[in-house]
């Protein structure tokens, strides 16, 4: 059984200033989740489903039909704020989406079959898809999962602090995703993480950092709703309060109801966190493409 690629798409980019997901940065108007789409599909993916927001649904539609709908199958599902179960309700006032964990919950019934869970907006390069594709394929265990990790150096922003899951990985397997939320390149790879609570981290930029490139077992879904029914009675009425994926990683991994194996990739992540990402983005591209990783068009 083909694995599927899950696109999360339905974040607006607040820092960046835009839609960025559908932003170009190839040369041909190519925009970062078609190189995904193609690296997908040259690893041995079967399907695409994109999460997405009903007020954006007609122009997405528009640009990935004419691209990738008759060349693989395309499907849809809505991350919506009201879409969680009763009796719970949204407080008044909150706009925020449920988080990254809601996200994939939202596409269950999409799908059956092991798949993969990106952001839209991030570039993860050829080999993290090559990793994923043949270990999704090929293990049939529903208690193991996978990651794909890089080196935080390969994950910063030249133009602001990003946030970033740092791993604690023991022989191949992971053991430990802590969130950190202001993390700004010192040069030179090394990095620092400054919440302003007085205890600032330093890092060497070596550490395995999780870019929300997961590979999962449908038996994920199940887990996904219990504990996001537990989420919403001890945190649902917050404004702001997110149900992340990483953390319900986590939750499985200390309960030993999962392991997570990681895929450490050999290329370089990139990704437009802000506007001033964006030509070193088409620039990364460009040399890609001149290398001879990717061909000039990709449709």
């Amino acid at each position: 059984m083909k694995p599927t690629l899950l696109v999360l798409a339905a974040g607006m980019g607040s820092r960046y200033g835009g839609l960025k997901q559908i932003d170009p940065v190839g040369p041909n108007g190519e925009i970062i989740l078609d190189y995904s789409i193609f690296d997908a599909l040259r690893a041995g993916f079967g399907k695409v489903v994109f999460v997405i927001r009903h007020d954006i649904e007609r122009d997405f539609r528009a640009l990935v039909s004419k691209r990738w709908e008759d060349k693989v199958q395309v499907e849809y599902a809505f991350q919506q704020l009201d879409a969680i179960p009763a009796p719970f309700t949204v407080p008044e006032g909150r706009v925020k989406p449920w988080g990254t964990g809601h996200a994939i919950l939202s596409a269950a019934d999409k799908i059956a079959e092991p798949f993969s869970a990106i952001n839209a907006d991030d570039f993860y390069g050829q080999s993290g898809y090559a990793l994923l594709g043949k270990a999704l394929a090929q293990d049939s265990d529903p208690a193991v999962h996978y990651m794909v990790g890089y080196p935080l150096k390969k994950t910063l922003s030249e133009f602001g602090t990003v946030a970033r899951g740092i791993c604690r990985v023991e022989n191949g397997i992971l053991q430990e995703v802590v969130e950190r939320t202001k993390i700004a390149s010192l040069g030179g790879g090394r990095a620092r993480n400054d919440e302003g609570d007085g205890h600032p981290i330093d890092f060497t930029g070596d550490e395995i950092a999780s870019m929300n490139f997961w590979g999962f077992k449908p038996s994920l879904f199940e887990e996904l709703r219990t504990r996001f029914t537990t989420f919403l009675k001890n945190r649902g009425t917050e404004l702001k309060s997110e149900f992340f994926i990483p953390f319900v990683v986590e939750e499985l991994i200390v309960e030993g109801k999962a392991s997570v194996k990681v895929l450490e990739s050999r290329d370089s992540w990139f990704g437009v966190t802000y506007r001033d990402d964006k030509p070193a983005v088409q620039e990364n591209i460009r040399s890609l493409i001149k290398a001879g990783a990717y061909p000039e068009h990709i449709f």
